[in-house]
């Protein structure tokens, strides 16, 4: 039993010691997933704050572009108008001339006409001209101050419009990242989930596989060891019955010499009831006949003694033949309650061994069966946070781009209402001029 209980410490040591290698296993492959998560998550942080600053360059930089061009298109207008002014008033001061020719003439044709009335109708005629030149003048310009506002404020719709895809498209790359590092995410904890659940379903096969080795180790000790118990019992009981058989004939010796003994003391009572009896018929009887008394009592006791001797060597005998019998008897009934004990031990035995085999089994079986629970659940967790955070990512997306939508619209309806206030019109269908004011 000590040694059984040795035994028995002994892979209990064993199995602690492989149930705290495992758990230092799986602190490890958790701290090393805990890890990479958090890589993962302060990497998309980087990713996201880098996107960010650049998209904050770029729309910098087109709008430094957009300021650039925007005052390149207003310096082509106004060269052009000052071209198209200089050329207008070109073309006025030449009309000028031959409309004053013109009437220099017709005065000159005209010889009813006193002089100073022809100086005075020259004068009004010059006045008028110069008044409608004015005019035209006066229009051109407002005319070219309204096409620079108007396509100025075009302008700045176009840019306006621009900068709003510009944000539009910033805002969808920004929450295609943002899906896209979730994608990543999801799939790395899948994969950690899996890679968690191959390494839980082999610790267990291990420590199972450990526990039923060191069982059947147990089992075959204590097999071979029954098997020796078996054997000594059956080795100690035939040294048993051997020096029974030894010590036999000096036990039937001694019970020998007891009947013999017998024997003798019943030859002596004999002999004195002889004596006696010789004597009282020596007494009783004449003489002349005592030698015939004495043969007949010599004959009788001779008779007497010599079934004594037969009786007691049929004695010897029977005692003889009853003791080793009985000693037969005696060792076949040990043998067999002997063979009957040790079956039945090793029958107690085998059941014993048998019902801890299956509650083990049973233990194993609801180790697997919590395992794969547990496993199941936690499965079942991670799909639901994954489908949760997959919908707030889509409801931030559709959120953020409804405002951004909302905002650019208002800021274009408040633009426009301006233009209109303005006295601009519709600017929507507004084309740029033939130039490449761009």
């Amino acid at each position: 039993m000590s040694g059984y209980k040795r035994m028995r410490r002994q892979h209990q040591k064993q199995l602690i010691a492989l149930e705290n290698k495992l758990k230092a296993e799986m602190d490890e492959h958790r701290l090393k997933l805990q890890k990479e998560v958090e890589t993962h998550a302060n990497n998309s942080s980087i990713e996201l704050e880098k996107l960010a600053k650049k998209q904050v360059a770029v729309m910098e930089k087109e709008a430094k572009a957009a300021a650039a061009d925007e005052k390149k298109f207003q310096q082509q207008i106004l060269a052009q108008q000052k071209k198209d002014l200089a050329t207008f008033l070109e073309s006025q001061k030449k009309q000028y001339k031959l409309c004053k020719e013109k009437i220099k003439e017709e005065m000159n044709e005209d010889h009813s006409t006193p002089k100073k009335e022809k100086q005075e109708r020259i004068s009004k005629h010059k006045e008028n001209l110069q008044h409608t030149q004015a005019e035209e003048e006066a229009h051109l310009l407002s005319q070219q101050r309204l096409y620079y506002d108007k396509n100025c404020r075009f302008f700045k719709r176009k840019t306006m419009i621009k900068r709003h895809e510009m944000e539009q498209q910033n805002i969808r790359e920004e929450l295609n990242k943002k899906r896209t590092q979730k994608e990543m995410e999801h799939a790395m904890l899948i994969r950690h989930d899996e890679s968690t659940r191959e390494l839980e379903y082999r610790q267990l096969h291990t420590l199972q596989k450990l526990r039923m080795d060191l069982i059947r180790l147990q089992h075959q000790t204590e097999l071979e060891n029954q098997l020796e118990y078996n054997k000594r019992r059956e080795r100690e009981l035939h040294r048993k019955h051997f020096m029974e058989l030894r010590q036999q004939p000096k036990n039937l010796k001694a019970m020998e010499m007891q009947i013999k003994k017998q024997f003798q003391d019943t030859c002596k009572v004999q002999t004195k009831q002889y004596k006696a009896l010789k004597n009282h018929q020596l007494e009783v009887t004449p003489k002349s006949e005592h030698k015939t008394i004495l043969k007949s009592l010599k004959d009788e006791q001779t008779r007497k003694l010599a079934i004594l001797a037969e009786q007691y060597e049929q004695s010897i005998n029977e005692m003889m033949a009853s003791q080793a019998l009985r000693l037969d008897e005696a060792q076949e009934a040990e043998c067999q309650a002997l063979r009957l004990q040790l079956q039945q031990e090793m029958e107690l035995l085998n059941a014993y061994q048998s019902k801890i085999k299956m509650q083990t089994e049973a233990q194993h079986e609801r180790e697997l069966q919590k395992l794969e629970q547990r496993v199941s659940l936690r499965r079942a967790h991670l799909e639901q946070k994954i489908e949760e955070e997959l919908a707030a990512l889509q409801k931030e997306r559709s959120e953020r781009i409804k405002f951004l939508l909302e905002r650019q619209e208002r800021e274009i309806e408040t633009f426009d209402m301006e233009s209109l206030r303005m006295g601009f019109g519709n600017l929507v269908t507004l084309e740029y001029p033939k130039e490449d004011y761009r």
